[in-house]
C-alpha cells in the first residue's frame, strides 16, 4: 500500500536519507527549511518550514490522511555544565521535544483518519548512558522519550504507533559538530564496540521498517542504534 508520509526536516543527513529510501514506494512530504540541491532531485513534494515556528500553515499542502510522520531535527549542544546558558536548554528543548509536539498536534487529526499510523521521534543514547558535557541535549532527549512513550500509550487506541530512534554519533552535518578531525572520528569509533560510529543509511533502515505494516505490533519503544554503546563493554 502506497502511503503518505510526512518528514521534517528532510533537508539532510537521516531525514534526507530517510526520503532517498522511501521515496519510491510512498508519497513523501519533505519539510525542511530549505530546498536541499540533493533533495530536489528525489522529485518529492517539498514544503518548507522551521520546525521551531508555527506549523499550522503546512496543514493545507498536506493530503487529508497522513500515514506516517517523521520528525528528525535535531542539536548537539556540547559544553561543560557551568557554561551552559538557559537559552541553551530552552532551544535544545525547543528544538527536540517542543517542535515534535508542534507538529504532531498540528497532524494528529490527518493521521486519526488513516486505519493505522505511525510516529518516529529521535533520541539520543546520551539520553540512556551518561555522557559528559551533554547534560543539557541529553535532558532534551530525556524529555522527548517520555514524551514518546506517554503518546504511543494515548494513541494506542486510534491505532497510531509512536515509537522513538536512539542513535549514537552518526556521520552527517550535525555529527560533524563532533567528527570534524581525524583524530576525533577515530577517537569516536574507538568508543563503541563496533569500533566505527554509524550511517545515516542505518538509521533511515529503520525508519523505513517503523513505518511500514511490518512493525504494526511495535509501540512505545526507545530504540538504540548506536553500535553497542549503551549497552556492552568490549
Amino acid at each position: 500500500m502506497k502511503k503518505n508520509i510526512a518528514i521534517i526536516g528532510a533537508g539532510n543527513g537521516i531525514g534526507l536519507e530517510t526520503v532517498k529510501l522511501i521515496c519510491e514506494e510512498h508519497k513523501v512530504y519533505s519539510i525542511s527549511r530549505e530546498l536541499s540541491p540533493e533533495l530536489n532531485q528525489l522529485g518529492t513534494e517539498f514544503i518548507q518550514m522551521d520546525a521551531v515556528k508555527d506549523s499550522t500553515e503546512i496543514l493545507d499542502q498536506l493530503p487529508e490522511t497522513i500515514h506516517g510522520l517523521v520528525y528528525c531535527p535535531g542539536s548537539i549542544t556540547i559544553k561543560p555544565f557551568q557554561s551552559l546558558s538557559k537559552d541553551d536548554y530552552f532551544s535544545d528543548f525547543e528544538q527536540n521535544v517542543y517542535g515534535a509536539v508542534r507538529i504532531i498536534r498540528t497532524l494528529i487529526g490527518k493521521m486519526q483518519t488513516a486505519e493505522a499510523s505511525s510516529i518516529v521521534l529521535f533520541s539520543s543514547v546520551a539520553a540512556r548512558t551518561g555522557m559528559s558535557l551533554h547534560a543539557s541535549i541529553a535532558a532534551a532527549k530525556a524529555a522527548l522519550e517520555g514524551l514518546g512513550r506517554s503518546l504511543a500509550a494515548e494513541f494506542a487506541f486510534k491505532n497510531i504507533r509512536v515509537n522513538v530512534i536512539a542513535p549514537s554519533i552518526t556521520d552527517t552535518s550535525l555529527g560533524s559538530i563532533i567528527l570534524n578531525t581525524e583524530a576525533r572520528r577515530k577517537s569516536a569509533a574507538e568508543r563503541h564496540p563496533l569500533k566505527r560510529t554509524g550511517e545515516a543509511r542505518e538509521i533511515a533502515s529503520l525508519v523505513r521498517f517503523l513505518l511500514s505494516d511490518d512493525s504494526a505490533w511495535i509501540t512505545g519503544q526507545v530504540i538504540g542504534v548506536d553500535g553497542g554503546l549503551s549497552s556492552i563493554k568490549n
